[in-house]
């Protein structure tokens, strides 16, 4: 793989030397074609976005919020906005909200800013924000369980939320992107467009492959700096680079870590910070083989960690220990687990009577080979290097890891049939609080508890999470939950990302966030 990227770099600066890099990029599209897609603007002034997530395999297969994790999009991509978000220091500030009130532990009492129109040109008020979020707990069941909105009441310019129990999060899960707010009068077309109330307008989608913005001449919040904006699908790392280097798009998400240094001159922006997105492993508690703890633990022994972190990623991260980063007060500084350790990996399955009883190099127990089917998606471009890195190391301990990276991956992990380990990359606290990993993947509630985990333990630290206000004890349980999936071997954390994005160097205020939710804002413009 390194070798190929290699070969990329001298064949860039091949192409770049004869002037004929569009014939290099080959025009292709979505995974994917670009160049002959883009209008002849004149002199409108149109920004071209490439990135890797937005698509079906992604659960972004258009940008209405109350469908799947379209709400990224929507949010990402400047259409909606949400009641609260987020300071570049995860301090929660209002946004379509002016501020809330919580007179009891079931009652939020939010105020709406006055001066905001969606862009089908309805005000926002509060009988349009209880039209929308009585939509989105009808419709996601994420949300649903995350909010459990029991009443919504809407008095002008004021909203009365009753939940049908105490949500100490309850306004972090408002500012996930589910809670953009939309105009349900407006409705929602069949290929997912909405009327938000953010800087650009929907003009037209093709899933998967590419959509188009107008500027919101109405926008509350500013002018935004550029007529339109243009969203391409490039799934493929090796072909966004090439559009990047190319001229063909004006800035990227998702490049490859071993591009970067491609973009290291005055001709490029380069903005990244730290955030909570992690890679890491699920194991699939009805499996054969994963169900034996001791195959577990010996997985979690046998990841290089350090070595994915520093030779694969660039660096571009750290290695994981817990959930969360270690700058959280829940941070994974506060919870152990195994280090690598191939020669305590091999002694542990020993123990458990994994063998190598016919010298094929990979051990087996009562006649069942220690297999790990591995899962796994390629738009994210590190996630089949980490298979590949993991391939190679347990194969050292004597587990033959196949992988299956595909964009049908969440179709498979569904099935329990179908895979031993699911490895993805997920915004572990894109809410700033803790409670949202253990909600979403580890409880028997979760709705993507794919490994069909349980832990009576967690779930009675859950219950008490769930109804605690106090910032201080909701750290401290956190850290307690960690431990306990760890303990189980539920779950291995194999490094925590630095989410980067590049511009060109004509490009100014596109810049990273650490929830990885704002990205094309109304600061987003043409350097004068």
């Amino acid at each position: 793989m390194r070798g190929r990227r290699a070969v990329l770099v001298l064949l860039l600066a091949l192409c770049l030397i004869s002037g004929s890099l569009l014939g290099c990029s080959g025009n292709t599209s979505g995974n994917g074609s670009v160049g002959d897609e883009i209008a002849d603007t004149g002199a409108e002034k149109t920004f071209i976005f490439g990135d890797t997530t937005f698509n079906p395999e992604n659960e972004e297969p258009d940008v209405n919020p109350h469908r799947a994790y379209s709400g990224w999009a929507c949010i990402r991509y400047g259409i909606g906005e949400t009641l609260f978000h987020y300071s570049d220091s995860m301090e929660m500030e209002p946004w379509l909200a002016v501020g809330y009130e919580n007179p009891d532990e079931r009652t939020w009492v939010i105020t709406l800013r006055d001066d905001v129109t969606f862009s089908s040109g309805r005000k926002m008020d509060g009988e349009a924000v209880r039209e929308c979020l009585e939509h989105l707990v009808e419709t996601h069941d994420r949300a649903r369980g995350d909010l459990s909105i029991e009443a919504i009441e809407a008095n002008g310019q004021v909203v009365t939320i009753t939940t049908s129990e105490p949500k100490p999060a309850f306004l972090n899960y408002l500012s996930d992107p589910y809670g953009c707010i939309i105009d349900m009068q407006a409705g929602i077309t069949d290929d997912g467009i909405v009327a938000g109330t953010g800087p650009y307008i929907v003009v037209s989608l093709v899933s998967g492959e590419r959509l188009e913005l107008k500027k919101n001449e109405n926008y509350w919040n500013g002018t935004p700096g550029y007529d339109s904006i243009a969203i391409r699908t490039i799934s493929d790392g090796d072909t966004l680079t090439l559009a990047l280097q190319s001229g063909e798009i004006d800035a990227a998400y998702g490049l490859p870590y071993a591009s970067y240094v491609l973009f290291q001159n005055d001709d490029y922006n380069i903005s990244s910070c730290a955030t909570s997105r992690a890679f890491f492993l699920e194991m699939n508690e009805q499996s054969a083989v994963t169900a034996d703890d001791a195959v577990r633990q010996a997985i979690a022994m046998g990841i290089d960690k350090e070595g994915f972190v520093n030779t694969l990623l660039q660096g571009n991260g750290y290695a994981a220990v817990g959930v969360y980063p270690d700058s959280y007060s829940f941070g994974g500084d506060k919870v152990t687990t195994e280090k690598y350790d191939p020669d305590g990996a091999k002694a542990v399955l020993d123990a458990a009577g994994w063998m190598d009883s016919d010298g094929d190099g990979y051990r087996e127990k009562e006649g069942v080979k220690l297999r790990v089917r591995w899962l796994t998606y390629p738009s994210r471009q590190e996630l089949p290097l980490l298979a590949e890195s993991a391939q190679a190391t347990l194969k050292e301990i004597g587990v033959e890891v196949v992988i299956n990276c595909t964009a049908d991956h969440n179709s498979l992990r569904v099935d329990p049939g179908a895979w031993d380990v699911y490895a993805s990359a997920m915004v572990m606290a894109p809410t700033g609080d803790p409670e949202y990993f253990f909600t979403t993947h580890c409880l028997d509630t979760s709705f993507a508890n794919n490994g069909s985990y349980h832990s009576e333990k967690l779930e009675q630290l859950e219950r008490e999470l769930a109804a605690t206000f106090d910032v201080g004890r909701r750290a401290e349980l956190a850290v307690q939950m960690q431990q306990v999936i760890l303990d189980d071997h539920a779950f291995v954390f194999c490094s925590h990302l630095k989410m980067s994005m590049v511009s060109r160097a004509s490009v100014s205020g596109l810049t990273a966030h650490p929830c990885d939710f704002y990205e094309i804002t109304a600061d987003l413009a043409p350097v004068s």
